[in-house]
């Protein structure tokens, strides 16, 4: 559980590294989870977890093409400040 706070935090980070990290982080969270109803044979736990792991895989997507949008946006402050 505290793995998932950490992440919940990083994801609300305004850099879009941190919170690509922060959605690495939920999906140790996932599996983790995942591991625990798998000993206790909670399947809709698995169930949901599996959904949920799917939508931080996209999330990482999407926060991949934020990063470089933001490193090409420091590239040209950098470059209109010379």
């Amino acid at each position: 559980m505290a793995v998932t706070l950490c992440a919940a935090f990083l994801v609300g980070a305004r850099h879009a590294r941190r919170r690509t990290f922060g959605f690495y982080t939920f999906i140790l969270s996932n599996l983790l989870w995942i591991v625990w109803g798998l000993h206790d044979e909670a399947w809709a736990l698995i169930a949901l977890q599996v959904g949920l792991c799917a939508m931080n895989v996209r999330a990482i997507v999407r926060n991949h093409k934020d990063a470089e949008a933001e490193a090409h946006e420091a590239e040209r402050e950098t470059a209109g400040s010379v």
